[in-house]
């Protein structure tokens, strides 16, 4: 049996991720460690395998807690856990640098003191900030680090500890960087989720600035993907681009919500922009592609029908994820504009 270590496992993409080891590698054992935090979601882990599956709540700064929880000679650990809401680091950076950090260089202290295989970091395009609105501009592996918000800089310093950590103490290392996933189990705080469950309640649609940011967007299960072939085949101390080659406008992907569920455009609203906000952000997946072998296998038609077809049947999911700390995050962050 293969042993997996996975970080951040209740939250959006790493649910995503632990269910597709479970499908795709049958001879997988998983330990699941996540802080639950408002984002981390135990509704996210329902119907798991227990003979399979193992859940663990504990913070990745916890030193001891992740000594605990992590096997020795572990096949690869999945750094999920990260504080990854923009808006939030824009309120106060201090969580950030102390998860995504702090968190990160723990990790990697761990996987060298008991021999983890392989250490994949699950990062961000936005470690490489904003691109100028041309066709022939995109992010590749070699493109500068610049990034813009709070977040973005806290997750660049995490892949220079990865990479630290490689250079120094020979730690078998990928990083991946990925746009903007959507797909189920998703927080209503970020952008899709938030449309799809407003407009379902015919309640406005907030749209930042003047709706013309662009973001390469990915279905989560087809970004899952790309990590396993980046654990399985990539090289140590490699930085693979994931993206589904699918820029879209923020205001286009808001009017293709509305139209899909027969919403009018009239539900938008445009509100002030966000500070520092990143105009345009383009991947160039062709390593991935030539490397990994991966290829996305949803459409943006596709991976929006099935969000859509997700939301609408698990009303009660989104019920219980929009309470609590999401209200009152929206409240702040909307309610005067």
């Amino acid at each position: 049996m293969r042993k997996l270590f996975v970080t951040g496992g209740a939250g959006f993409i790493g649910s995503a991720f632990v269910r597709l080891l479970l499908d795709e590698l049958p001879a997988c054992e998983i330990v699941n460690f996540d802080a639950l935090t408002y984002a981390g979601n135990p509704d996210n882990l329902a119907g798991l395998d227990p003979a399979r599956h193992r859940f663990v709540r504990g913070d990745i700064c916890d030193r001891a807690a992740v000594l605990g929880a992590l096997e020795a000679d572990t096949d690869a650990l999945f750094n999920f856990a990260a504080e990854s809401h923009v808006d939030r680091s824009i309120h106060s950076a201090d969580e950030f640098l102390r998860t995504n950090v702090l968190g990160t260089q723990v990790l990697l202290d761990a996987a060298r003191s008991l021999g983890a295989r392989r250490f994949v970091q699950v990062s961000t395009d936005e470690v490489m900030g904003s691109l100028p609105e041309r066709d022939d501009a995109f992010f590749t592996e070699d493109s500068p680090f610049a990034p813009n918000s709070p977040y973005s800089a806290s997750k660049a310093a995490a892949e220079h500890l990865v990479r630290a950590a490689h250079h120094t103490h020979g730690v078998d290392a990928v990083v991946t960087r990925c746009g903007n996933n959507y797909g189920p189990r998703q927080f209503p705080e970020k952008f899709l989720p938030l449309m799809l469950a407003n407009a379902m309640n015919d309640e406005p649609i907030p749209v930042y600035g003047d709706g013309q940011n662009v973001r390469d967007w990915i279905y989560v299960e087809d970004h899952c993907r790309a990590i396993l072939l980046a654990a399985e085949r990539g090289r140590a101390g490699a930085v693979y681009n994931v993206g589904a080659r699918n820029e879209r406008r923020n205001l286009e992907v808001a009017e293709s919500v509305l139209d899909a569920l027969g919403k009018p455009r009239s539900l938008l609203r445009f509100v002030k922009d966000r500070p520092g906000h990143d105009r345009r952000y383009a991947i160039d997946p062709g390593l991935a592609e030539r490397e990994l072998g991966w290829r996305p296998r949803e459409t943006w038609q596709s991976g929006l029908k099935k969000t859509i077809e997700w939301y609408a049947a698990n009303g009660e999911w989104l019920a219980r994820a929009r309470g609590g700390a999401y209200r009152e995050f929206y409240e702040r962050q909307y309610g005067e504009n």
